[in-house]
Order: C-alpha cells, then sequence, then structure tokens
C-alpha cells in the first residue's frame, strides 16, 4: 500500500469516528458558535424590547405558534399578548434585573438557552427580590432565529447561611 493512500485512509476513519463520536469538524464548530452566538442575540434582543417598552420587537422575536410557561399557565403568543405582556414589559422597565451567562445547547435547527437572574427593586409599592431561571427553546426559520417557548420560574431570594 502507498504512503498518500494510508495517509488518506488515516484520515477518512478519522473523520467518520469524529462523525459518529459527534465531534466537530473546523467548520461544524465555528458554524455552532455562529448559531451559539444568535440564539443569545435573540434572548437578549427579546429582554431588551421588554426593558424598553418595545411590544413591537418583543413580538417579532416570538414566533408565531410560541408558548409562554409562567407562574403554572401556558399561554400562546396571542393569549400572552392580550392577557400579559404588558404587564411584563411593565414590570421589566420599572424592576432591575441581571442575567447570569446564557448558556446555549444545539441540536441542528433548534435550540435551548438557560439562564439564571436577580431581580430587585419596587413595583407597585411592591418590594421585589427574588431569583429566577428562564428556559428558551428556539428554532431556526427562514428569517433567522425565533423564540418558540419561554417558561420562566422565580422565588423570594433566600437568605444567606
Amino acid at each position: 500500500m502507498n504512503r498518500s493512500f494510508s495517509t488518506i485512509a488515516v484520515a477518512a476513519v478519522g473523520l467518520l469516528a469524529s462523525a459518529i463520536a459527534g465531534v466537530p469538524s473546523g467548520r461544524q464548530a465555528q458554524g455552532a458558535q455562529a448559531d451559539s452566538a444568535a440564539v443569545v442575540a435573540v434572548v437578549d434582543g427579546y429582554h431588551r424590547a421588554l426593558s424598553n417598552g418595545d411590544t413591537a420587537t418583543a413580538l417579532s422575536l416570538l414566533a408565531t405558534d410560541a408558548l409562554i410557561l409562567e407562574s403554572g399557565d401556558v399561554e400562546t403568543r396571542d393569549e400572552y399578548l392580550s392577557h400579559h405582556l404588558s404587564a411584563d414589559i411593565e414590570f421589566a422597565k420599572a424592576v432591575p434585573s441581571g442575567r447570569g451567562p446564557v448558556r446555549v445547547a444545539l441540536r441542528g435547527d433548534v435550540a435551548w438557552a438557560v439562564s439564571t437572574s436577580r431581580t430587585r427593586g419596587v413595583f407597585r409599592g411592591r418590594t421585589i427580590d427574588s431569583q429566577g431561571a428562564e428556559l428558551m427553546v428556539v428554532a431556526r426559520e427562514q428569517g433567522g432565529w425565533k423564540i418558540r417557548a419561554v417558561h420562566w420560574s422565580s422565588h423570594a431570594t433566600r437568605p444567606s447561611r
């Protein structure tokens, strides 16, 4: 067997093993980084839209079939718009919230983004000091990445021990 054929065969076996094991190639890794960054941009953009009172931008980032899960309820995008998007905007504008890093997992054209937050301030005369967790499912569509589902949960900040 000649040397160049052996080198090609070893390289081919290595690429096949990497593909089977799920190890991304350099190009795949760059694409995954770009996709992760795009997903984070959508999540950040959604929060920015809420804080800025920008209903149009917030809605443009939600897929038409998006579901919002919060406080034990599930709402469609339209129900969310008519029930409490305006209250979420009012809250986001009034009470500062610091979010931790967004962790993104990708599987093809679907990603899930997880983050935590700490919110402190006063809203409608009530003192707020809470910790929150957020899960967003984001999917690639023709127009870019869109939020398909949001799940929020929070609890009062527990005293340090």
